[in-house]
């Protein structure tokens, strides 16, 4: 703090315009050492009002004028009142809403009360309306008695309160820490999740009749489910012990049970699994900027949109704080994906709560609240029940998070519903565990602070060395690419995978749909997909199929001609982190490049290509709009299958036998007619896509000299 060490206006000429003292007066500021105000505070601990006698002490102790350790504490005590007044009103405001509820849930109560007999409204209403006179009484002087204690410490009457919004949030005040004022970047460069217009289709989102006594009822189990969030965290054994085979955390049932005893479930038969999951690790950004990630619905799907399908925020209950999001509520809808059409996705509603810790630390909780309002959306063959699930975002010293992350649910699926392949994967608790999430937030931080790397591509293209706008413009497109792709394996549409045909050992599934939207090509696109078990680790899949010396040993469309990268960006620390512009040398398309970015992280990784033209790229190579570029991306995602005998280590499966096997699901998009043709799947469109697919799937398998099964 900076304090005058002036008396006030008192030495100020009003004559001569010297102008010159005048201003020097009014810059005369003395800013403390942190000696001095560690010495000022100790001394006003044990006395908030001094005397002559020890003010002249800590003048000649502090080298102070005695005039600015009078200032001092007389600022201190103005500042030590008006915490106390903050406090005195946040104790009034929260008993103002439960007083609010309370009055509710009599009123709710009356008009819900029916004659036991005759099933008709009660005879004796003189009673109830008494009954409620009386209780609002009491609650009257209960907050009669808070004003009054409140006004002992504010020197005057407590005036009528402000309204507030009818919210119990009780428990959530309980836990609340005060704004410290920190400011921090927030998701707002274009390239990052949330901040674009998003291209593809949206799902209607239905509104809700949410009456306050279920706000009330919602913010009690957020506020619950925190604090019970915080201890798994936070607690290693009993409650977690370490994986003999993977060494991951374990959550041990009993201890669990023993120290939250209560019917979490809604979940009520023999079809029921628990998993339990919990990872810690580093990401490259701030704590503020993550919590806002979370907190934004359409970050939040954008950032995960290989675990995110489709996410809607159904109403927000409480907005928290401005600056830095504690205290937000909000009720979610979210479907989650392995991607691979055989997993049929997972459905939920959830309360996401998100509280500041302390200084740099927030809590985000996930806990299952179930919607009584029936045709929300279709319901799926897998429901989830979140027990709860979130994570603790610590910031360090390096502009970095550690981020320890949970994932605590229980699952209910239909019998059958979980194909062969993925079975291990699933119940294993690695296809949708903590390690997943952590590991896709990582690989996307990492990706964002490629931007700060100053360096051009490693590669020209035609001359063109791409600007940092240029840069950023080709990042962008490509994260689009990635995100459409995935967006295709599990459609927000409506449309539903159809079996067309069986080839050998794999199933191909194939959909149609009408591409009107900007970004796509104008016309009937039919998405076509295989999945496939091969014998050789994940880590040489996607070497092999990233790397553009062997395209054309799988690339049934290069006709075996050689393909050249003629553009590379990297996009993190590993290798296969990276947007490459392919050239195939066909001498029939000159002007068609392929734009590919590959992912890798701990749970899996991706290949993802698509078409374009060489104005395209120039475009997004000069650092212009790109959002009318069409892409329709096809590829390949890749994953551990999940066996007890894999051991994963930074990506890679252990090439220990069978366990270290790969799950590969291929997809293609094929543009099939122009939307002036009728859309329906030809004899011809199914045979060029059974072929395309085969034939991809057995020279992979021929290229790697793997089996299958």
């Amino acid at each position: 703090m900076e304090f005058s060490t002036g008396g006030g206006g008192g030495g100020a000429s009003s004559s001569g315009g010297d102008t010159t003292d005048a201003h020097q007066k009014k810059k005369r500021f003395h800013r403390h050492t942190a000696h001095q105000i560690q010495s000022l505070e100790a001394v006003f601990k044990e006395c908030p009002h001094p005397d002559e006698k020890i003010r002249l002490q800590l003048s000649r102790d502090l080298g102070l004028a005695p005039r600015q350790i009078k200032f001092w504490f007389q600022n201190r005590r103005t500042q030590l009142k008006s915490q106390h007044e903050r406090a005195d009103n946040s104790a009034l405001r929260a008993e103002n809403d439960r007083i609010r509820c309370e009055n509710i849930a009599i009123r709710e109560a009356i008009k819900n009360v029916i004659c036991p007999s005759c099933g008709g409204p009660p005879e004796d209403s003189y009673f109830d309306e008494q009954k409620l006179r009386m209780e609002n009484l009491q609650l009257k002087e209960e907050l009669d008695k808070i004003s009054s204690i409140a006004a002992k410490y504010m020197g005057r009457p407590i005036s009528q309160l402000p309204p507030v919004q009818p919210v119990h949030l009780s428990s959530l005040n309980s836990m609340s820490m005060p704004n410290f004022g920190l400011t921090g970047p927030s998701l707002d460069l274009d390239l990052l999740p949330g901040s674009s217009t998003s291209t593809f289709p949206s799902f209607p989102c239905p509104t809700l009749s949410i009456s306050d006594m279920d706000k009330s009822l919602m913010a009690d189990i957020a506020g619950n489910a925190m604090e019970e969030l915080i201890r798994l965290l936070q607690t290693n054994e009993p409650l977690w012990t370490k994986s003999t085979t993977d060494g991951r955390d374990v959550l041990d049932i009993d201890s669990y049970d023993q120290i939250f005893p209560k019917a979490n479930s809604s979940l009520k038969n023999s079809n029921v699994r628990v998993e339990a999951s919990r990872q810690s690790g580093v990401v490259i950004m701030n704590g503020l900027a993550l919590v806002d990630m979370f907190v934004d619905v359409n970050k939040w799907a954008e950032f995960f949109p290989t675990i995110v399908s489709k996410a809607r925020t159904l109403e927000v209950i409480s907005c928290g704080i401005i600056g830095n999001r504690s205290s937000t509520l909000q009720l979610m809808y979210e479907e989650q994906q392995v991607l691979s059409p055989l997993v049929p996705t997972r459905q939920l509603y959830f309360l996401r709560f998100c509280q500041q810790i302390e200084r740099g630390s927030w809590a985000i909780v996930d806990v299952s609240y179930d919607i009584t309002q029936e045709n929300l959306y279709p319901p799926s063959s897998c429901k989830v029940h979140k027990l709860l699930s979130g994570c603790l975002i610590q910031d360090m010293p390096n502009g970095y998070s550690k981020v320890t992350w949970l994932e605590h649910v229980e699952v209910e699926e239909e019998k059958g519903s979980i194909h062969r392949l993925y079975r291990d994967l699933i119940y294993s608790g690695m296809a949708f565990g903590a390690e997943r999430w952590l590991g896709s937030l990582q690989r996307l931080c990492e990706r964002y602070a490629c931007l700060m790397v100053s360096g051009n591509s490693s590669r020209e293209l035609g001359g063109v060395i791409p600007s940092p706008e240029g840069k950023k413009s080709m990042m962008k497109v490509a994260q689009r690419m990635v995100s459409s792709f995935c967006a295709s394996i599990n459609p927000s549409n409506g449309h539903q995978w159809n079996d067309i045909s069986t080839l050998d050992e794999f199933e191909v599934r194939a959909t149609l749909q009408k591409c009107t939207f900007p970004g796509q090509p104008n016309g009937v696109v039919i998405s076509a997909s295989s999945t496939v078990w091969l014998s050789v680790p994940p880590q040489h899949v996607f070497n092999f199929l990233r790397d553009e010396r062997t395209r054309p040993q799988w690339d049934v469309l290069s006709n075996q001609n050689p393909v050249q990268e003629i553009a590379h960006i990297a996009n993190g620390s590993h290798p296969g982190n990276s947007i490459s512009v392919l050239r195939a040398y066909n001498t029939s398309q000159n002007n068609m490049l392929i734009l590919q970015e590959s992912c890798i992280d701990s749970s899996g990784s991706l290949v993802v290509y698509s078409p374009v033209d060489l104005q395209s790229i120039n475009i997004a190579m000069s650092g212009e709009d790109t959002t009318y570029i069409p892409l329709l991306p096809s590829g390949f995602t890749i994953s551990a299958d999940g066996r007890k005998e894999a051991s994963m280590d930074n990506g890679t499966v252990g090439e220990g036998g069978r366990g270290g096997g790969s799950l590969v699901t291929v997809v293609f998009q094929i543009l099939v007619s122009s939307l002036s043709s009728s859309a329906k799947m030809s004899p011809e469109s199914v045979n060029t896509v059974n072929n395309l697919i085969g034939n991809t799937i057995h020279q992979i398998k021929a290229a790697l000299n793997c089996s299958t099964s």
